[in-house]
């Protein structure tokens, strides 16, 4: 149960992030928009623990997953726009 919570609030996340952040660089889709939810609840994670926000073991919320999925779709805007102008 406990991945398809995550999936779920990943998606969740995901999905105010690119309400609050959009952009034409931003990634598309049900599966993309999943995706930045999670990875941005794992860089959530990650920041608040090395922080000492979370204790070992302690994730991040929604509130959390969606601070990590704009910085994670700040950074996908980064890479995207570097590589388009490389071209």
């Amino acid at each position: 149960m406990g991945i398809i919570w995550t999936i779920i609030i990943g998606f969740i996340a995901g999905v105010i992030a690119k309400f609050i952040m959009p952009g034409d660089n931003e990634p598309t889709g049900f599966i993309l928009t999943t995706i930045l939810g999670i990875v941005g609840a794992f860089v959530a994670t990650y920041l608040g623990q090395a922080l000492g926000w979370y204790r070992p073991g302690e994730g991040a919320g929604l509130v959390g997953a969606v601070v990590g999925a704009i910085i994670v779709l700040f950074v996908y805007g980064l890479v995207a726009g570097r590589s388009r102008r490389a071209i």
